[in-house]
């Protein structure tokens, strides 16, 4: 049963894991491509940087409360026509950034981007509970993170490319950007319809005897699962403490996320372009390795809390030294940032999905992201009120540092019982 259970893990993974990369990749892009925009934007609609830091905040504000009801909504409806229908709204709506020519539709249209992907990827984490076991999760969720890196490193030279279309047929190189990636995502919720499986007894790419083998493997896990009530779930300290260790994590992703574009002009002294955005992909590499390797190292010796925190860790001090050094040194140090705020994602995941089950987990899912909206929604403003409260360019990096190690020693008060946990 052993082999038949591994052939059925390898063919899931070779069938969800790429497109769920391809979906992730598509949404980061579409979630962070404002950051790419930010200085010709601004220019263009006179957007002020107090305005521009709310709108890539209040995304997330949405985001934020729409989580745990759209998770749930996706294990009533299935998959397939959950994540395919917030694919084509939400692609339709960053299409729609395009026409966003004043204050007021840029907010209106980043909160309707928000509550169009607040299903995505809490969806995606709950997916993966509902395929994997527990002992392949870190590492299929290294694989899925890893479109956060590719959609940077990729996107970067595209969105920079694309900002360079200025006055093709009379619009701004930002409109065309939004224009493309946002049909590319239309384009990704249509394919969705058709490839995506509901569940494990509907798999197309899995035959009768490795449907039950996989079943009976998760059916087996969520046994001994400990809490699997909604109410439980949302009451449960651990689940707490999660969501707090997850937003500071978001905090660090998007407090450099939206201004590392500029960040790297102005270590280049230039402007943002296609030539900024190559050197503004080189840490997203460096991520693309370390999102692969931690995971699976993490899978392999069955350790998460310790793993998460160092890595973590590794993220603060890039921040803080990115701040401090020579463009040369800064553009390392934003390396092992980025390696460090994305690859411990995947392993973060792991715990909640070892902790519930059932209808808790999808809950649970969705109360922890919910807490990393916020603190995708305060990040950008934390940056912005740090430097204007010290004057200086380099205190919204420090103050993104400190708070990255506090969210080191939190993660290091989570109880370990186990290697698993």
């Amino acid at each position: 049963m052993s082999n038949i259970l591994e052939k059925a893990v390898s063919k899931t993974r070779l069938r969800l894991v790429p497109f769920m990369l391809i979906l992730y990749v598509l949404a980061f892009l579409d979630r962070a491509n404002i950051g790419f925009a930010k200085s010709a934007y601004q220019l263009d609609t006179g957007l002020s940087n107090e305005a521009f830091a709310l709108g890539a905040g209040i995304f997330f504000v949405a985001y934020a409360f729409l989580g745990a009801p759209a998770n749930l909504l996706m294990r009533k409806f299935g998959a397939r026509y959950w994540i395919g229908g917030t694919t084509l709204v939400w692609g339709l709506l960053s299409a729609a950034m395009a026409y966003a020519d004043s204050e007021w539709k840029f907010l209106t249209v980043r909160v309707l981007l928000g509550m169009a992907e607040a299903g995505f990827f809490p969806g995606m984490i709950y997916l993966t509970s509902q395929w994997f076991p527990q002992k392949h999760r870190a590492g299929i969720m290294g694989l899925f993170y890893m479109g956060a890196p590719l959609a940077l490193t990729f996107g970067s030279p595209l969105s920079g490319a694309l900002l360079e279309m200025h006055g093709f047929l009379d619009h701004p190189g930002w409109y065309w950007m939004f224009i493309i990636e946002g049909i590319l995502a239309v384009i990704a919720g249509v394919v969705t319809f058709i490839y995506l499986d509901d569940k494990i007894s509907n798999a197309r790419f899995l035959n009768e005897d490795e449907k039950q083998a996989l079943q009976e493997k998760l059916s087996s896990e969520e046994s001994v699962k400990t809490t699997s009530k909604i109410i439980d779930a949302i009451s449960n300290v651990t689940v707490w403490h999660l969501a707090i260790i997850y937003m500071i994590i978001q905090i660090s992703v998007y407090g450099l996320i939206f201004f590392l574009p500029t960040q790297v002009a102005q270590l280049m002294g230039t402007t943002v372009g296609f030539k900024a955005s190559l050197v503004a992909a080189i840490p997203w590499i460096a991520a693309l390795f370390g999102t692969y390797f931690i995971p699976r190292y993490s899978d392999k010796v069955g350790e998460r809390r310790n793993i998460a925190a160092i890595t973590l860790l590794v993220a603060g001090l890039g921040i803080g030294i990115s701040a401090l050094a020579s463009p040369i040194i800064a553009i390392i140090a934003l390396c092992f940032a980025a390696i460090g705020f994305i690859a411990v994602q995947p392993v973060f995941w792991t715990i909640p999905t070892n902790l519930l089950s059932g209808a808790a987990l999808a809950a649970g899912i969705g109360f922890i992201n919910m807490f990393g909206a916020f603190g995708g929604f305060f990040a950008p403003i934390i940056r912005v009120k740090a430097e204007t409260l010290f004057d200086n360019n380099i205190a919204g990096l420090l103050t993104l540092a400190v708070i990255t190690i506090v969210g080191t020693i939190t993660i290091f008060m989570l109880k370990q019982t186990n290697k698993n946990s």
